[in-house]
């Protein structure tokens, strides 16, 4: 071996400059990305009270060492905790993303855009205290609506041509960037500083999609987003000291995220960043399923309806057919025995059951008073899942973007029913409008789980006016959900 290597600093990554230059400069004029915006602001934070029932979750959060209390820091919704930012973005990332329940992207790489709202919320309030107690204004929530579309439009068009998954590394590496990226703008990092903390978030070792996967999958991937979050946090006040960044962390040869973790491939960036994301976004509402699920849940239920129309039941059914698409398979069809919610919630077969035998699928039918019902392994047992490769061109056709599922179902007595097809779930954008009337009354419940009447009706007179919700104070509207 001989030769020197070249010590000349290079310019930044391009992707890093774009990132920093969009979190700074880019003005979000967009009526329709706020109005979405709000209403995965209150459905984020209606999954996040939801999870607050499960001690599964609730176990997690809080201070690091108990009973510590900071003054100004950010505060828990739904909870009395008021901790530092980045403890406060870890408690917030994980309540509301525990139960699968919050709004999703789907593309080369899948995701969830609102996991962000664990850094943003946090930062935001942090920032608000302090500036009070200092005599100065505090941020307004227009601004988090405008921290959330970014943060979006960095997770999702990154998600849209680079597949993460595909080289093994969870999805969560893009909140962990988006919410650096936000979190540093929020602070007010000049465009310097956000490139350095970027980097830092690039050079990381990133997250293992193990948690995610039979035979592997558990909780760690409902508290993962919370974690990228956290770090997200850590990484911008880190920047904001004036710690160096790595300007090459992407390409450098040999030793750069390309050629260490994606296979030697730069990322392929298939739009400018704007507002597109949060305009599109896909919001879980009937159902807190894996969002590749979610049509093969609404179709159980009208092959359930069939059944009954018929005086039968799923103890007549024979066999079940789904025609899904790959991520589908690649992601949730699975045999064998499921050893926890977390695992239950990432398989089609059993989302698929639950529904057929009881009409309903809830958080709770993933809890182990449910799975114990034997009939719901005998009837995972009568699936096959097979690719569609016309529905996975549409899941991908930027035009389209369908999750579309299909059930065919073989009675004993021979008869085969016509096939059900899904193909946009509640909460698409091409259901968009029958969609936000049932998600304004998902948060209405999530928010009869954890608070009186009073205290329901302020937090809904602010949070269903577009007007008065971005003018708010964000300590203020934070307040609101104290217990």
């Amino acid at each position: 071996m001989s030769g020197e290597q070249s010590n000349i600093r290079p310019a930044p990554d391009q992707v890093l400059v774009d990132i920093a230059d969009y979190v700074r400069d880019y003005k979000v004029d967009s009526a329709l990305a706020y109005a979405t915006a709000r209403h995965c602001l209150i459905d984020t934070l209606g999954c996040g009270l939801e999870a607050l029932d499960y001690p599964a979750c609730a176990k997690l959060l809080g201070p690091i060492v108990p009973g510590t209390v900071v003054p100004n820091g950010a505060k828990v919704p739904g909870t009395a905790f008021q901790l530092d930012p980045v403890q406060a973005a870890f408690n917030i990332g994980a309540m509301i993303r525990w139960l699968d329940f919050n709004d999703c992207w789907l593309a080369a790489e899948w995701g969830h855009p609102s996991d962000n709202l664990g850094a943003i919320l946090a930062v935001a309030d942090w920032l608000s205290r302090n500036a009070v107690a200092a005599g100065r204004a505090p941020l307004a929530m227009r601004d988090v609506l405008t921290a959330m579309i970014k943060a979006h439009e960095i997770q999702g068009c990154l998600a849209l041509e680079n597949s993460f998954n595909q080289v093994g590394i969870d999805h969560v590496v893009l909140v962990k960037v988006a919410s650096t990226a936000v979190a540093a703008g929020l602070i007010g990092l000049a465009r310097e500083e956000i490139v350095n903390a970027l980097s830092l978030a690039w050079v990381d070792g990133q997250s293992l999609r193990t948690y995610r996967h039979a035979p592997n999958t558990g909780s760690r991937k409902s508290w993962a987003a919370g974690d990228a979050t956290s770090r997200a946090v850590r990484l911008a006040l880190i920047a904001r000291t004036g710690e160096m960044g790595y300007p090459s962390v992407l390409t450098a040869k040999r030793w750069g995220f390309y050629d260490v973790a994606f296979r030697g491939k730069p990322f392929v960036m298939q739009r400018p960043y704007g507002s597109y994301v949060m305009e599109n976004v896909l919001f879980k509402i009937s159902f807190p399923a894996e969002f590749h699920a979610q049509t093969a849940v609404e179709a159980a239920l009208a092959v359930r309806g069939k059944l009954a129309a018929l005086g039968k039941t799923a103890d007549d059914i024979a066999e079940i057919g789904i025609r899904t698409q790959r991520a589908c398979i690649e992601i949730i069809a699975k045999s064998g025995p499921l050893h926890n919610p977390a695992d239950r919630d990432h398989c089609i077969q059993y989302m698929v059951a639950v529904p057929l035998l009881f009409g309903r699928l809830t958080a709770a039918d993933y809890e182990d008073g449910v799975a114990a019902d034997p009939r719901i392994d005998r009837l995972r047992a009568k699936m096959t899942c097979v690719e569609d490769a016309a529905f996975t061109r549409d899941y991908h056709d930027p035009t389209k973007r369908s999750i579309a599922n299909a059930l065919t179902v073989r009675l004993t007595d021979g008869a085969t029913l016509d096939e059900v097809v899904v193909e946009y779930p509640i909460g698409h954008r091409r259901r968009r409008a029958e969609g936000l009337p049932l998600l304004e009354a998902k948060f209405r419940t999530n928010l009869a789980r954890r608070f009186p009447q009073n205290q329901q009706a302020r937090i809904l007179d602010v949070s269903l006016d577009q007007a008065a919700l971005e003018r708010m104070p964000v300590n203020e509207y934070v307040d609101l959900y104290v217990v």
